[in-house]
């Protein structure tokens, strides 16, 4: 069978995915196995940093694991817009994704060598980061390149078809790695995580005919006096990082503690510095845009409380699981890394749902801001619960799996009414002179709020395990009540039009 596109260009359809070309199934194969291997070690990262020495761990205490962990999520989210820029100006998107899952691999073969000390551990989460920042935001970019020619519904549907497979991977990563790491075999559940990459690559490479063309032209290549620049742009961030570590290392603060608090007031500094540049910066933005743009700040501000209490997932979360929740099943002791994919079965389940609820009046009548403030609440009741659970422990006893089961439910359906009308949002209050980047920009919510939030443990110095849930519950309860406020301001400054929300996607 052959199909001819509406630019006259003639493109074979004999082998198919669902419907769809062949290259969404050798996209759809390669983030399934990314998704794998970062789900899947992010399930036991922080039980193996906590672990003791004698358990083969780094016995480092909660608060700094917690802190680790957030910082590297947010690393993974910030490097999300050089990623897109080294696609978009040096190497293409095809190639960005193989280099970045090749990188992505050594950096779980790294953390898979079975000796003592951090350094390989350390090495393998950098080498994540930079790998994840080249293949997350250009692996979409091409699954959208497969349907430049085709109706909006089509390419709705592709991707749709594309974000399942990000769920069955965190699903099946999450299913294996806890597992594996049980009886203190960290490295080889690492490894399992470097095997996952180590297949998407494979089904990356032997799929590429497939991709027509997609990711191989470089969109804007640097000029001769652009590469120039870059050049120095890079060597004088290379002499910053040298001359921030021989300072930290100088003031005794190259610690992990150190380095995760100045992380994490990079981030801020960068994610403040990007917005007001985007407000305020000398690209010729119209008033109309800033004043949009000045609304998208509110509801980004808004995902920033919301992540910064999703994203603690595979840390406080996980770690009550471990030692407040009876994960007994008919005699059978699940890991306690399993309750995580709770969140990715919701995910699975309720997807479809909201998709068509969002096509419904209902869905077009609840304007963006109402439904970023539902997500908050949602987040805040969310914690409330995990607030009871953890009163209930605090007597000394194991609480049931149905506590987490009632707060991921609520975190998801927060997620499922934020996370795809963030992205439709992003898209619609963008100015002009950045719709490209607009996807990293919505990625540096997550990136801030992973960050702070793996901070936020440090509360427990001082607070109980219940009030500390509370506290967090109660930020994002104000921060709610505070949109809520200002909800028909914010229409005014968007315009007040409806935003068609796309499909979901697992962050």
């Amino acid at each position: 069978m052959r199909r001819v596109s509406s630019g006259g260009r003639v493109r074979t359809t004999d082998k198919t995915f669902f419907g769809h070309p062949w290259g969404l199934a050798t996209l759809f194969g390669t983030e399934m196995w990314e998704r794998f291997s970062f789900y899947g070690m992010r399930a036991i990262l922080a039980a193996f940093l906590m672990a003791p020495a004698v358990r083969s761990g780094l016995g480092l205490p909660g608060t700094t694991a917690f802190a680790i962990v957030g910082v590297y999520q947010g690393m993974v989210y910030l490097t999300a817009l050089p990623g897109g820029w080294v696609a978009d100006r040096l190497l293409g998107a095809r190639r960005a994704v193989l280099l970045g899952g090749f990188i992505i691999m050594f950096g779980h073969i790294s953390m898979a060598v079975p000796v003592r000390g951090p350094l390989f551990v350390y090495l393998g989460l950098l080498l994540i980061v930079c790998g994840t920042g080249l293949l997350k935001p250009n692996v979409s970019g091409m699954v959208g390149y497969l349907y430049r020619d085709d109706e909006d519904a089509r390419r709705d549907s592709g991707f749709s078809l594309f974000y399942m497979g990000i769920n069955i991977g965190a699903l099946a990563g999450i299913s294996v790695t806890p597992v594996l790491a049980r009886d203190s075999h960290w490295h080889l559940a690492f490894g399992a995580a470097a095997v996952g990459m180590a297949l998407g690559l494979i089904w990356y490479v032997m799929g590429r005919r497939s991709l027509h063309g997609a990711g191989e032209r470089v969109p804007q290549p640097l000029t001769p006096h652009e590469r120039r620049v870059a050049v120095r742009w890079v060597l004088a961030g290379l002499a910053a990082l040298a001359a921030l570590t021989v300072l930290l290392a100088v003031t005794g603060l190259f610690t992990e503690d150190g380095v995760t608090w100045t992380v994490t007031a990079i981030i801020a500094l960068i994610t403040i510095f990007y917005l007001s540049y985007i407000m305020h910066g000398g690209h010729g933005i119209t008033p109309v845009e800033r004043r949009r743009f000045g609304a998208y700040i509110w509801l980004f501000f808004a995902a920033v409380i919301f992540w910064m209490i999703f994203d603690l997932a595979p840390g406080p979360v996980t770690d009550f699981a471990t030692k407040s929740v009876d994960l007994t099943f008919f005699g059978l002791t699940i890991p306690p890394g399993w309750t995580q994919n709770l969140n990715s079965l919701f995910v699975i389940v309720f997807s479809p749902i909201f998709a068509a609820l969002w096509l419904t009046r209902w869905g077009s009548r609840v304007s963006s801001p109402m439904k970023f403030t539902f997500a908050l609440f949602m987040a805040a009741l969310s914690f409330v619960v995990l607030a009871m659970a953890a009163d209930v422990a605090s007597a000394g006893v194991k609480v049931s799996i149905l506590w987490l089961v009632v707060m991921y439910l609520l975190q998801t359906i927060g997620e499922l009414t934020l996370s795809p009308v963030g992205l439709s949002v992003s898209t619609k209050l963008a100015p002009a002179a950045f719709k490209g980047q607009i996807l990293g920009v919505w990625f540096l919510a997550a990136a801030l709020g992973d960050a702070v939030g793996g901070q936020t443990f440090r509360l427990t110095h001082f607070l109980s395990l219940t009030q500390y849930y509370l506290v967090l519950a109660g930020i994002a309860l104000v921060a709610g009540l505070f949109l809520l406020m200002f909800v028909r301001r914010l229409k005014a400054l968007m315009g007040d039009e409806d935003v068609a929300p796309g499909q979901a996607l697992t962050h």
